[in-house]
């Protein structure tokens, strides 16, 4: 189907239903209905009804969605089904555990390559190459690199967002608890932990009270 123009808090929702069809055991019926979906994810049907309807047009009345190819209306929209290579900055214990998961690759990323102020491996042991600073721009022009992921302590995450951004990249997944500065056409997508840690607690203390 033609895409449409999608909201930012559509896009946050998608992946979640797509881990969620995922997960559903193949002996289980072939078809899902929003309703089914909604209640699974307790989220309001209505809403989810509108946000496959921005990605699918596989709906069919008192049937559903035929769950793999709702699957795969989900990834190529998300660009799932297109790899995007990408590059990190700060090889620190997260980002060389960011650089060594495979698990990316199901969702189209590709991290080519790390870089850091001071290498301490050159390689990981995925064989992911770990490289100075100072080759950062060279490396993203040469390889025609657009999204950059920032893992560094949040002092230094303006200073890397900035090189970035010198460096071609427009769209920036950040690890650093700060708000980052950049021009109009670059997108930046904080991964907040704080947040959802916040979240968790809640929910957790949620729980204990229902148990008193």
């Amino acid at each position: 189907m033609e895409k449409k123009k999608i909201s930012k808090s559509v896009l946050k929702r998608l992946p979640g239903y797509h881990a969620y069809l995922k997960s559903i055991q193949e002996a289980e019926s072939p078809y899902i209905s929003a309703t089914a979906l909604a209640a699974a994810l307790g989220m309001g049907e209505v809403q989810v009804r509108k946000d496959l309807a921005m990605v699918s047009d596989g709906g069919r009345p008192k049937i559903g969605y035929l769950r793999e190819s709702l699957i795969e209306d989900i990834e190529q929209f998300l660009g799932y089904d297109n790899t995007t290579d990408a590059v990190l900055i700060g090889a620190g214990k997260l980002g060389q555990a960011l650089l060594c998961y495979r698990g990316f690759e199901e969702y189209g990323l590709n991290i080519l390559a790390g870089f850091d102020v001071n290498p301490a491996i050159s390689r990981t042991e995925n064989g992911k190459p770990i490289l100075p600073m100072d080759q950062l721009e060279f490396f993203c022009r040469s390889h025609k690199v657009l999204m950059g992921i920032i893992t560094v302590p949040e002092q230094h995450a303006q200073s890397v967002c900035d090189l970035m951004v010198k460096s071609g990249i427009k769209a920036i997944w950040s690890f650093a608890p700060t708000h980052l500065d950049v021009p109009d056409n670059v997108m930046v997508h904080n991964e907040n932990m704080a947040n959802s840690l916040a979240v968790l607690s809640m929910h957790l203390q949620a729980q204990m009270r229902d148990k008193k």
